[in-house]
């Protein structure tokens, strides 16, 4: 049976925050502006994002709230009534508490009754995973609409306390390593949700969802990004190893951390996980009319069209999209996000029929994922 994506829906907490404004939102460690801020901006080129805490880095929105806000968007841009959602799969790298699982707490706030719920955890890739389990739900007939929602809330980790609050090893020195700084100026808050149907919308336009592929690497390198330990070799402890969680957090073990030498591996991982779709007879590139990838920083993006044009993969320049320089990175959000802002724009023309190829790799422990789509009308 053949599934769509028949709604989509998104939530940005807050003003549009521009760039030179985001230190003052995040707040500057110890009172010091960062020597790091403006050399990772000026190379991930952001130039608005959105973030669920103000100026005195009080939270605006829980990450369920966002959740739900975007899921609300979805249903009420649908064809159906909500009684029809059978099932609500949630994606987060961290939900607003450790348990219960975040589509608990999403299905609470949207008063949905009596269905099937999945939580998947992780970081970029997990929207995918999510969606994943929807579609092959859906596949199986078990029901006829599923609603998948995606939410990160990053700017809690990033805020100044939590590095203040960081008072051994390094941190005693009030010097923020280039590995836990580098999240800060990348990341940002936002929500986006898809509703799947057993037919298309009898309106407008649908994506048919053709496949969904994912490659994990964890076997092979090690962690890239985290948060949760110290960040040392040889300490294999995580923060529920310490005998208080504040004792962890004065040894900077609830800090996300970024560790960029590494991070060359997941495009390269991401391309040849492409490539083998290819050599499968997955995917043909020539007939891929867009191509929206969920890269981090502009300075990937070159690295990837290269990557892929050495390969023998390429897809034109002028067939990406994304909305990178004015949402953020929005973590496992960023897809849904984007399909969502993509089917609105005015800057391309979307067609019946045409293909719609996306990737989203994830930097965690390198998981790289790929969804195909048509566009397709009633």
């Amino acid at each position: 049976m053949s599934v769509y994506i028949t709604s989509t829906g998104i939530f940005l907490p807050g003003p549009s925050i521009a760039v030179e404004e985001v230190e003052n939102i995040l707040g500057a460690v110890h009172g010091k502006p960062s020597s790091l801020r403006v050399q990772i901006q000026k190379a991930n080129k952001i130039q608005t994002r959105h973030y669920a805490i103000d100026e005195n880095q009080q939270t605006t929105h829980s990450n369920t709230e966002m959740a739900a806000n975007a899921a609300e968007q979805c249903l009420d841009r649908a064809f159906i009534g909500r009684e029809k959602v059978g099932m609500l799969a949630v994606a987060s790298t961290q939900g607003d508490l450790p348990a219960p699982g975040m589509a608990s707490m999403v299905q609470a706030e949207l008063e949905l009754p009596e269905i099937e719920i999945l939580t998947t955890h992780g970081i970029c890739s997990s929207s995918i995973m999510a969606l994943k389990a929807a579609w092959n739900s859906m596949r199986l007939e078990e029901h006829e609409a599923a609603l998948v929602v995606s939410s990160e809330l990053a700017s809690r980790l990033l805020k100044k306390q939590r590095y203040e609050a960081a008072t051994t090893s390094t941190f005693a020195t009030k010097r923020i390593d280039f590995s836990t700084e580098f999240l800060r100026w990348m990341l940002s808050d936002g929500a986006g949700a898809l509703l799947l149907q057993n037919k298309p919308a009898p309106k407008g336009l649908s994506l048919r969802i053709d496949w969904i592929r994912a490659f994990s690497h964890a076997h092979a390198l090690p962690t890239c990004m985290s948060v949760g330990s110290a960040g040392r070799t040889e300490d294999k402890r995580t923060w529920q190893d310490y005998n208080t969680y504040a004792e962890a957090e004065k040894d900077g073990a609830l800090l996300l951390r970024q560790d960029v030498r590494l991070l060359e591996n997941l495009m390269r991982m991401g391309v040849d996980g492409y490539l083998r779709l290819v050599e499968e007879g997955v995917s043909n590139p020539s007939k891929v009319d867009h191509f929206l990838c969920h890269y981090s920083s502009h300075h990937f993006r070159n690295k990837i069209l290269e990557l892929l044009d050495r390969a023998g993969v390429g897809i034109p320049e002028e067939k990406w999209w994304t909305n990178l320089y004015t949402r953020g990175n929005t973590g496992s959000a960023s897809l849904f996000i984007m399909l969502d802002e993509f089917l609105r724009t005015d800057e391309v023309s979307i067609k019946e029929g045409e293909s719609v190829l996306c990737f989203v790799p994830e930097s965690g422990r390198f998981n790289t994922t790929y969804v195909h789509l048509t566009v397709v009308s009633q």
